[in-house]
């Protein structure tokens, strides 16, 4: 994976791991991305919400899966890069770096499953062939971005536009750009290279990951009509309160495209990051589906030297140890006889509070030394766009469209999931 990855966090072991570990865990710490982030999430979730009711209107169907990627690659690239990519437009237009780097992970992907892949590689033919080539469109739009933006920073500082130690920009690539200029405490990030790589290993790590998330958890809710309606009276509820906390008067009802946008943006301005931590019933549905759905369904680790696990069993270097989160989440020995069940109440205690569990059972985002850095940031931009979804649209699933998995190293769906969407007031 080294060709895709690099040096990147996910690549990375031993001392250089820890460096990257250490400045980025600092960073997504940091209040100012947050609050980027915030203001990043809500404007893409907003133009999501456009485009679903320019579909209402016209009364098509839509692929949900297809439009969850165009947003959670937009708004990666936007925190990430600080550039606006634009795939999630209303033409909902081709992007070469978005085609070439969905390319690139499938071939790099597939490479495990491929014994002849090398031998491709060496003779430059077939899907090696087409790796080059996608690699070096996604290799020449990151370089020139970063090129780009420490220009931006330079122009910047001549024309006094900031002070020592202010930032100029929230996204990450910015900010690494500056640690990487502080020297050996910035974590050795001074190259375009190793900017490069950390910049992919984040955009991969935030795009796929959350998009098949939101999808499952869309088919969830329209296989749970239950689920859905109980998400929906938090949401309104949530709505009214914090509407009155605030002073404002909701925007009036009412079938008008001008009135209807004006509800969603009204709704979608209360949503502030504060704001969406008391919405625990969302976040009870958005941890249900990662269990039975977790993004990443298996995560091999590689063995470097000979070694004897807790109960005795003997593992040695140059082999693989896998374990299954997808299979996790169903096992009764860790859930109870309900372990198949979507079931959000699971989540949530007698008096109403959120109730967390180990991330020893609950794997999803991994356990340990390399817990995701981006779980809060992940669980941000879902509940943010979940709730405008689910606040001001139904979904129903188009009749005998096939819902399966895709065999990758991501759980999405082999065939998207196309809907049709209603409005609701």
């Amino acid at each position: 994976m080294d060709v895709l990855l690099g040096d990147g966090i996910f690549n990375a072991d031993g001392e250089m791991w820890r460096k990257q570990r250490k400045t980025a865990s600092f960073e997504f710490a940091s209040k100012n991305l947050r609050d980027y982030s915030t203001v990043v999430f809500r404007e893409y979730s907003l133009k999501l919400s456009s485009i679903l009711s320019k579909a209402c209107k016209a009364g098509r169907f839509v692929d949900m899966q297809e439009l969850f990627m165009r947003m959670t690659l937009d708004s990666i690239c936007k925190v990430g890069f600080g550039v606006e990519i634009g795939t999630l437009s209303a033409d909902l237009p081709e992007n070469s770096f978005a085609q070439a780097f969905d390319a690139a992970n499938i071939i790099v992907t597939l490479r495990f499953i491929d014994p002849l892949w090398r031998l491709k590689k060496f003779f430059h033919v077939g899907s090696e062939a087409l790796l080059v080539q996608s690699m070096k469109l996604v290799d020449d739009f990151t370089y020139s971005v970063i090129r780009r933006r420490k220009a931006e920073i330079v122009q910047a500082r001549a024309g006094g536009k900031q002070e020592k130690g202010e930032q100029i920009k929230h996204d990450i690539l910015s900010r690494f750009i500056e640690l990487g200029e502080a020297g050996d405490d910035g974590g050795g990030f001074g190259d375009d290279k190793s900017l490069r790589d950390v910049v992919l290993n984040f955009v991969i790590a935030g795009r796929d990951t959350t998009a098949t998330t939101l999808s499952w958890f869309t088919y969830m809710a329209m296989t749970h009509p239950d689920v859905a309606e109980k998400l929906r009276r938090e949401l309104t509820a949530f709505e009214a309160e914090r509407a009155r906390e605030e002073g404002v008067a909701l925007v009036g009802g009412g079938d008008g495209d001008a009135s209807f946008a004006a509800r969603v943006a009204q709704f979608a301005g209360l949503l502030s990051y504060d704001g969406l931590g008391k919405l625990v019933y969302l976040h009870a549905c958005v941890t249900e589906t990662l269990r039975l759905y977790p993004a990443v369904p298996q995560d091999p680790k590689g063995i470097l030297e000979d070694d004897v696990l807790p109960d005795g069993t003997k593992v040695r270097a140059g082999g693989m140890v896998t374990y299954v989160p997808y299979s996790m989440g169903r096992m009764e020995y860790n859930w109870g006889p309900d372990a198949a069940s979507f079931r959000p109440e699971r989540w949530i205690n007698d008096d109403g509070a959120f109730r967390n569990a180990s991330p020893f059972k609950f794997t999803a985002f991994q356990a340990g030394p390399r817990i995701c850095l981006g779980k809060d940031s992940a669980y941000l931009q879902m509940k943010m766009a979940l709730a405008i979804l689910f606040r001001f649209y139904r979904f129903e699933l188009v009749e005998n469209h096939p819902v399966k998995y895709r065999m990758m190293t991501i759980l999405s769906m082999a065939h998207g999931l196309k809907v049709r969407v209603s409005r609701l007031v």
